[in-house]
Formats: C-alpha cells, sequence, structure tokens
C-alpha cells in the first residue's frame, strides 16, 4: 500500500496531453505511443523498425498544473543481451517552464532477451513500475515528462496532487525530423540530450523525431508519414543505415532519394527542407557494408561494429558514405534549382575528422553522449542561426 501524505488526482491518458507520436494504441495494459502511424506499420514486418518506432525517442507527456508531485506508472520493455551485463533502466527527463528539473527510472517491465549470435528474441512479461518526482514549485507551470528514448514504454497511470489540463500548442514551429540510430538517439545520455532534442531547444522548436535505429532506408511509408505529419521544419538525414544493411547499389539510390523528396513535397510543397548526409564514420567512408557486429567483448559491456565489404566493390555499385555523400550533393543541387526551400548540410559539419579524433565513437557507429551534445550544438548553430535554412523569418 502506498503511504503518502498527497490526494492524488489520476487524469486519463489521452493524445491531448503527448507530443511527438504519430499513433496512439491501446493496449491491455496502456497506452502505447507509435512514431509510425498503423498503416505503416502494416506495411513492413521488420522487427528492428518495430522495436525502434515504438521507442518513444521525442516524446513527451506535456501538461500544464500546480502539482508538486506527480507519479506515472509505466510498462517498459527492457532490452536484455546475452552473454552481456544488464542494460541500465530508461531515463525520463522532467522539464519545468522549459528546465531540467528532474531524471528518473522505472523498475519492472517486460524484458527482451536477444541473442545476437543466435539471431533470436525472446519476450517475457512482467509488472508495471513507477516513476515519481516531487519538491515541483506550487505555482502554475509547464510540465512535460520525456520517456526514455530507447525503451518501448507503455503508459498505464498519470496521477498529481493537483489537476491538470494539457499544454497550450503555443506558437513555436514544429520541426519534423528523419535518421538513423544516432537521430534516434543512440547512446545519448537521455531522452533531452539526443542531439536532435538539444538542437531543437537551443532552436526553440517542437520536436517530432522520426529518427529509426536500423531503418532510415527511404522506405515508401516513411516518406507519407513525413508527408501527412503537420510541420513548419524538415530534416531528413540519409546514408548510415544503406551501407550498413547493404540494402542497396547506386543505380537505386538515387530515384529512391528522388522518389522519397517527391512525397514529402506532396504535403510540403515550401516547407524548409534540408537534406543532411552521414557524419563521418570511418569504418564505411571507403568501404561497404554490411556492418557486423563484433562480439569478442560483449561480457564487459562493450559492442563494436566493423565493416564487412570490400572496398572494390565499389565498382559493382555497392555503396559507402563518400558515394552517398556526393549523389546527395549532386541530387539536391539538382533539384534545388526549382525548389529554392530545398537545403543540403554536409554530416561532417556536425561530426567529422576532428570531431573523431577527440571523441571517437565508441563502438565505430555511434557518437556518445559528448557526442550527441556537439552535434546538436552545431546543428543548431548551423540550420537555426540567422541566414540557416531554419532560420525564424518572421523575427
Amino acid at each position: 500500500m502506498r503511504r503518502t501524505p498527497h490526494h492524488w488526482i489520476t487524469t486519463p491518458l489521452t493524445a491531448a496531453l503527448l507530443r511527438g507520436a504519430l499513433d496512439l494504441e491501446r493496449t491491455a495494459r496502456g497506452l502505447l505511443p507509435h512514431r509510425l502511424p498503423a498503416r505503416a506499420r502494416a506495411q513492413c514486418a521488420d522487427p528492428q523498425l518495430a522495436m525502434a518506432e515504438s521507442q518513444p525517442s521525442g516524446v513527451r507527456l506535456a501538461f500544464r498544473t500546480r502539482a508538486t508531485a506527480v507519479e506515472l506508472d509505466t510498462l517498459p520493455t527492457k532490452r536484455v543481451y546475452v552473454g552481456a551485463p544488464p542494460r541500465p533502466d530508461g531515463v525520463y527527463d522532467l522539464l519545468v517552464d522549459g528546465r531540467p528539473a528532474g531524471r528518473a527510472t522505472a523498475a519492472g517491465g517486460d524484458v527482451l532477451t536477444l541473442d545476437l549470435a543466435g539471431g533470436t528474441a525472446e519476450r517475457t512479461p512482467g509488472p508495471a513500475g513507477t516513476l515519481r518526482f516531487t519538491g515541483l514549485p506550487g505555482r502554475e507551470k509547464d510540465v512535460e515528462i520525456w520517456l526514455p528514448h530507447n525503451e518501448t514504454t507503455e503508459l498505464v497511470a498519470l496521477r498529481t496532487d493537483a489537476p491538470v489540463e494539457p499544454l497550450p500548442r503555443g506558437n513555436r514551429r514544429v520541426w519534423l525530423h528523419h535518421g538513423s540510430s544516432i537521430s534516434h538517439g543512440s547512446d545519448a545520455a537521455s531522452p533531452t540530450t539526443t542531439w536532435p532534442a538539444r538542437a531543437a531547444s537551443l532552436g526553440g522548436v517542437e520536436l517530432v523525431n522520426l529518427g529509426f535505429s536500423g531503418s532510415a532506408l527511404l522506405d515508401p511509408f516513411t516518406a507519407r508519414a513525413l508527408r501527412d505529419t503537420p510541420a513548419d521544419l524538415i530534416s531528413v538525414k540519409i546514408g548510415i543505415n544503406l551501407v550498413n544493411t547493404d540494402l542497396m547499389r547506386l543505380r537505386a539510390f538515387a530515384p529512391a532519394v528522388h522518389g522519397f523528396l517527391d512525397t514529402v513535397r506532396e504535403g510540403h510543397p515550401a516547407v524548409p527542407l534540408l537534406v543532411v548526409s552521414p557524419v563521418l564514420c570511418p569504418i564505411h567512408e571507403d568501404t561497404p557494408g554490411p556492418s557486423l557486429p563484433d562480439l569478442t567483448d560483449l561480457g564487459a559491456g562493450r559492442l563494436r561494429f566493423r565493416a564487412a565489404g570490400d572496398p572494390a566493390e565499389r565498382a559493382a555499385g555497392k555503396l559507402t558514405l563518400n558515394v552517398i555523400r556526393e549523389e546527395l550533393a549532386r541530387i539536391v543541387e539538382r533539384r534545388a534549382a526549382e525548389d529554392p526551400h530545398l537545403h543540403h548540410l554536409d554530416g561532417r559539419a556536425l561530426y567529422g575528422a576532428d570531431d573523431f579524433a577527440a571523441l571517437p565513437l565508441p563502438d565505430a557507429l555511434h557518437p556518445d553522449a559528448a557526442g550527441h551534445r556537439l552535434m546538436g550544438d552545431r546543428f543548431a548553430a548551423l540550420a537555426f542561426a540567422v541566414g540557416g535554412p531554419f532560420a525564424d523569418r518572421a523575427v
């Protein structure tokens, strides 16, 4: 039995209280945010995509209240890798009036056991957990609870010691971003410190993050999701997943990019659209994929990746990061002649050779927490500043 001096008010969890999700699924146990709509999910049976889009990167509860205490019951899905130490619990970030005000984790939840060597996955059901924030100022304030960017999370119940109401939308511009695991937030410290979340905070915009770990693959259903989502600014970060999955050859790449951008433009014909090429990743700069895991030190909690392709295969059209960067630059230059709102950014401006020397990629693919901070700062300076593609023209 919970012993507490608070008089709790339970508020139904509805779409009005959530930001950053494209769809909400009512389950037997709660409310599951999705970052792809149901129709898109029905068009792809890839378990990697299913896991990635259900991890609520950028999704947050947003409400106005005088409450001094907040409780949230959640049902997380914890990932356990066979042969590796337990992963840390997913982090929930609390913001009060836009400023960091707390951080918590939730115990319990389902357990998804993954065997990287055998390629198997097994789910074990578990109980819901509760996280609690107390000591909040008693005045009326805007509260956001950012859900773990890397942990599928069903929302079960929201309790406060004062009434809540949905946070008004306000007049901040909406930034819709699509990318790979780096955009998803892999190896970031918390949901508000992924590079897109940090850039959005610095740029004063509302983030909708469609970064999907391992799944930025120019899928038509993702392009349609971008097309159909209201936005004032759009960016698409293209490249690394096409290399490390070894998904397509150069002949298919350019038409696929054109088709993806064409679809986005059907819904957003004049919105600033920024195409971002891959950040530096030395193992794939001139060596094709696929990327394969090196499990040698998995028992010590260290996972690294290696490029399994052969540089000579570029002659047969295999993609590398340098090939993709060159092709993206050409595509954007060609299209921009008729689309003045289309822009290009070389990803190495966010993380390049000098940055790799100072902040090497721990697993050879993903930047660490410091790398995310660097990329967020750089993107904000390049995109949102005066003269940048996302500069506020109304200012």
